[in-house]
């Protein structure tokens, strides 16, 4: 298979390309600011439509997982509203497969998780809103499109989530609830979606919930610190997401690949 991914150096994005690689794809992967590790890297600015629809027509990619984004920043809405719609429009021009990659955070946390498919997405944050603009977005230009809600992703050495729990500086909240996932096993359910033809939403994520709190202290003792120095607390009443954990039953009856849960700290 012909795959092009696009943030091909981030967290997720580099391990879709290894694992595909390894399986024998032929990877494209997306190259703004640093090299892609894996795959061959392919210039492009998802913020440009004429770009992105030029390097899907040049290269004819049989499926494109998108996993370009920002979560901050002045070019939040251009990157991953704009960008996603190209991505979006480009692949359904080209016949390519879509897997577009979105957020728990477009859900408010206040309407009783876990949150399946059909629940309503109310987010509270510019992230939050903007992957949801983005989802609608990529629905009407692909309508085949797979539109993936994960969570927080862990499990590589020195990733985000590794390297923020061995920070003495950050509070981690204690009433703020996710699903934290192993980017590996995402990106090797992600390759499997490829091939099932599933359109809009898909909850995907590993089946366990805990806080913030709870993966510091879990990620700290795994990183050999000792986990009663990560500090708790409740978070700020406003602008904050709760307990978004999602039920991602669906797509674990559906999928082969295994989502594991990451355990409990004592």
């Amino acid at each position: 298979m012909k795959l092009l991914v696009t943030g091909g150096a981030g967290y997720l994005g580099a391990e879709v390309c290894r694992l595909a690689a390894a399986r024998g794809d032929e990877v494209l992967a997306t190259r703004l600011h640093r090299e892609p590790p894996y795959g061959r890297a392919i210039d492009l600015d998802v913020r440009r439509p004429d770009a992105v629809t030029r390097a899907l027509l040049r290269h004819g990619p049989q499926a494109v997982i998108h996993t370009a984004y920002v979560q901050h920043g002045d070019a939040l809405e251009e990157t991953i509203v704009g960008g996603s719609h190209a991505v979006a429009e480009a692949a359904h021009r080209c016949g390519a497969r879509l897997v577009h990659l979105s957020t728990d955070l477009v859900f408010d946390g206040e309407q009783g998780a876990p949150y399946s498919e059909r629940d309503d997405p109310r987010p509270v944050t510019a992230y939050g809103q903007a992957k949801l603009d983005a989802e609608r977005l990529v629905l009407r230009a692909h309508p085949d499109a797979t539109l993936v809600r994960t969570s927080l992703l862990y499990g590589r050495p020195g990733g985000p989530q590794e390297a923020l729990a061995l920070r003495d500086d950050v509070t981690f909240y204690t009433d703020e609830i996710r699903c934290p996932t192993r980017v590996d096993e995402l990106a090797a359910a992600l390759l499997e979606l490829v091939g099932v033809p599933h359109s809009g939403p898909l909850h995907l994520a590993a089946p366990q919930a805990v806080s913030r709190y709870e993966l510091a202290c879990l990620l700290r003792a795994r990183g050999g610190r000792d986990a009663r120095t990560v500090r708790g607390a409740p978070s700020p009443r406003d602008g904050r997401a709760r307990n978004v954990a999602l039920d991602s039953s669906h797509a674990a009856a559906t999928l082969r690949a295994p989502l594991t849960g990451i355990g409990r700290s004592a």
